[in-house]
């Protein structure tokens, strides 16, 4: 079988094509049926139909606000030693309290003797601070379970005995320094 080209197959069906040049003012006439019909259509659009994607992303953005606001909702707020009862409140104020004195004491120590000693304990604290941040979560899966309260008072404990082991290292330090810098006299 054969393959026909373009120019061969137009060839053959030569006859059958209309090549009349159209009338006079033809494309004028069409243009403007071209207009109407446009503006006809443009017409019936903005009559035919109600906008609904602008109350569509009110809609929307509401749904995504309310889910949000739900999710937020139903998750526990992380609870601490103070919202156990009043007693572990003042527990913890005092606590608090404690460790924000002994840490002033700490700082009020350094000098470049101290300084590997405080950095040192500083880094023990924050590794205490952290386990209680954990610890803080514990409580409020376990619904205030007594060995977490426990394990609470045991971690502010640790750092007031880290404190003060430090401060009682420092002073020793200090005395070290005065007994050495101090003459030794010989009669």
């Amino acid at each position: 079988m054969q393959k026909d080209t373009l120019d061969d197959l137009f060839g053959d069906f030569k006859s059958e094509f209309d090549i009349n040049e159209p009338n006079e003012g033809h494309k004028d006439r069409f243009l403007e049926k071209l207009k109407t019909s446009n503006i006809a259509s443009n017409d019936s659009d903005k009559r035919s139909g109600f906008n609904w994607k602008p109350f569509l992303a009110i809609a929307a953005s509401l749904v995504i606000c309310f889910s949000v606001f739900t999710t937020l909702q139903n998750e526990p707020e992380i609870r601490d030693l103070a919202s156990v009862s009043p007693e572990m409140s003042e527990t913890q104020d005092f606590f608090t309290a404690t460790i924000q004195t002994e840490l002033k004491k700490l700082n009020a120590e350094r000098s470049p003797l101290t300084e590997q000693v405080i950095a040192d304990a500083l880094n023990r604290i924050e590794l205490l601070e952290k386990e209680y941040q954990n610890l803080k979560t514990d409580l409020t899966e376990s619904n205030n379970d007594q060995r977490v309260i426990y394990a609470m008072i045991s971690n502010f404990q640790n750092r007031i005995d880290i404190l003060n082991t430090v401060l009682e290292q420092i002073e020793t330090i200090k005395q070290l320094k005065n007994n050495s810098d101090e003459p030794t006299n010989t009669i």
